[in-house]
């Protein structure tokens, strides 16, 4: 006698935001999930701000059904390591027969970073410019740690295969170093025009605030990563990494 099949759900989790470009990025790479793998049951939930929250998709799902929540998070920071837990204690998944797991965050994913670099360049820019230097522009984080991956990895792999000038992270929530300050930094080490890298996922209100520091300096901005193919491709890495992964005990 057959088993009967469990149905696994991708429950991809984002930050969620009072921009509405924010919320409609995120169902833009929902989308892109269903079309890689059309047989996956895809579903979208937000950490804050919008709806609906990870407890809400998690406690609407039949008894039975096995879930992978994958966050679209940059970075190991609060909402991955603390939020979505408690979120999924919340729903008491144990007493309604639900086996759920965690997905890490995306990270600083090298195709992401490939991404990164192709928002620049489609500012007409070469990767053959030397005089260029490009500031990676974070969200930022209360976790040190988090932060310190991220300047340590975005950045140095952006150049690769370039032969750009510099390039250095600066934090859109953090006060050091400034804005001005990394500019002042990519001059020094030979920039003799700088553009902003982005690495947000979506449009928003600090990618905004971002823009207008940009503006008021002359400098540029590229687009953020969006809900490019390689977002997608990601995920699902993130997605299939969990599943083999076996269950803690």
């Amino acid at each position: 006698m057959w088993a009967a099949r469990v149905v696994t759900t991708l429950l991809l989790t984002a930050h969620g935001s009072a921009d509405p470009r924010s919320a409609a990025n995120a169902r833009a790479v929902a989308r892109r999930l269903t079309r890689l793998r059309p047989d996956l049951d895809v579903r979208l939930a937000f950490c804050e701000l919008n709806a609906p929250s990870p407890v809400d998709v998690l406690c609407s799902l039949p008894t039975g059904r096995e879930a992978v929540i994958a966050p679209l998070l940059l970075a190991n920071a609060y909402h991955a390591r603390l939020d979505i837990p408690r979120q999924v204690a919340e729903c008491g998944v144990t007493e309604r027969g639900l086996v759920v797991r965690q997905a890490d965050v995306l990270g600083e994913d090298d195709r992401l970073v490939s991404v990164l670099r192709q928002r620049v360049c489609e500012l007409g820019i070469s990767r053959l410019d030397d005089s260029l230097g490009v500031l990676v522009v974070a969200i930022g984080s209360s976790n040190l740690a988090a932060n310190a991956r991220t300047a340590a990895a975005v950045a140095p792999k952006l150049l690769a295969g370039t032969r750009w000038a510099a390039a250095t992270t600066a934090f859109a929530t953090r006060a050091e170093p400034s804005f001005a300050e990394s500019v002042a930094q990519l001059r020094r080490r030979g920039a003799r025009r700088v553009v902003v890298a982005p690495w947000f996922l979506a449009p928003g209100r600090l990618p905004d605030r971002v823009q207008r520091l940009a503006d008021d300096a002359g400098i540029t901005v590229a687009a953020p990563l969006g809900a490019h193919p390689l977002v997608a491709e990601t995920v699902l890495d993130r997605f299939d990494r969990a599943l083999a992964q076996p269950m803690a005990a």
